[in-house]
């Protein structure tokens, strides 16, 4: 039995791992820790990822590499290209088939719903760093040394998963207290549950016909900040929530404080205009469908997080 790899051991990659094993895959989980989730058929190996050669050997007899790693949000300028760098490297080397996790950065400020096949057109660092990885595997690809797909999400809702919203207004939601929020809360935003991120790469890789190209995940949602929240609430039994924009001075001293509230400026457009994602090839060729909101927000309610 052929065995997948998977990078990466946040709610991306042991969601990826953990559906493969459930089919009866094995697979190899790949992180800095040896984390990842426990099941009989996932291997948890240590390594350093951005060491090709290291990574090299460990894909030798692969089917398919899964990257779900990334670094920290405020490092991508310079860590996300050798990472990149090398995860391509060891696909090459060894003919594994990669699919990469992206996401809507890319794509730069656009009017109406994104499709897969827009240009790219970054006007952040952040989206000319995504999009400069996909352009180098891309050009590998059609050069024949690989075999590549990237699926793009948007921002990710489910248990453990890290995005604004989670990480800003799920804990004041929950716990009834105002949730203060650096970007717009009015505009339509379309959101990615963490299990048919893992649905979406699984079904890129099982297929022939999918290489060379973008894949979308279908939202599970495309409610506004402010609406989502209040559909938590209910779901949680919690107060009506709380929710306010920060004052430019407000998000000044955050932006000084913490390092991760300041990369979030340079994306702000992203919530400050409506972002509808369109995913039907996901859902009519490879046929994954997003997950109901009701069962997301209750995994969320129930986990806290």
């Amino acid at each position: 039995m052929s065995v997948h790899v998977v990078t990466g051991a946040g709610p991306i990659g042991t969601a990826t791992a953990r559906l493969l094993a459930a089919s009866g895959e094995r697979v190899r989980v790949i992180t800095r820790s040896g984390g990842g989730p426990e099941h009989p058929l996932v291997e948890r190996v240590a390594a350093d990822i951005t060491d090709a050669d290291r990574l090299t050997e460990l894909l030798r007899g692969a089917r398919t590499l899964y990257n779900a790693a990334a670094p920290a949000y405020q490092d991508w300028r310079t860590a996300f290209p050798p990472l990149a760098a090398s995860l391509l490297t060891a696909a090459e080397r060894t003919g594994t088939d990669y699919v990469m996790l992206g996401n809507l950065y890319g794509y730069g400020p656009v009017e109406g719903p994104l499709t897969p096949g827009l240009p790219l057109r970054p006007d952040s660092d952040k989206g000319r760093v995504r999009a400069a990885m996909w352009e180098e595997a891309l050009a590998a690809h059609e050069a024949g040394r690989v075999r590549v797909a990237e699926v793009r999400g948007s921002d990710y809702l489910g248990a453990g998963a890290l995005s604004l919203f989670t990480w800003t207004a799920v804990p004041a939601v929950l716990a009834g207290t105002e949730a203060l929020l650096p970007v717009g809360l009015d505009e339509a935003h379309a959101w990615s549950y963490v299990d048919d991120v893992a649905r979406t790469l699984i079904a890129v890789g099982a297929r022939e016909d999918g290489w060379g190209r973008a894949w979308h995940v279908p939202s599970t949602s495309e409610l506004s900040i402010r609406a989502l929240a209040g559909r938590l609430a209910e779901a949680a039994g919690a107060p009506d929530p709380r929710l306010r924009r920060m004052t430019p001075g407000e998000l000044a001293e955050q932006v000084a404080a913490d390092a991760v509230t300041a990369e979030i400026p340079e994306m702000a457009y992203l919530y400050d205009r409506a972002l509808r994602v369109d995913a039907s090839e996901t859902e009519h060729v490879l046929g994954v469908r997003a997950t109901a909101l009701d069962l997301v927000l209750k995994e969320l309610a129930e986990s806290g997080s």
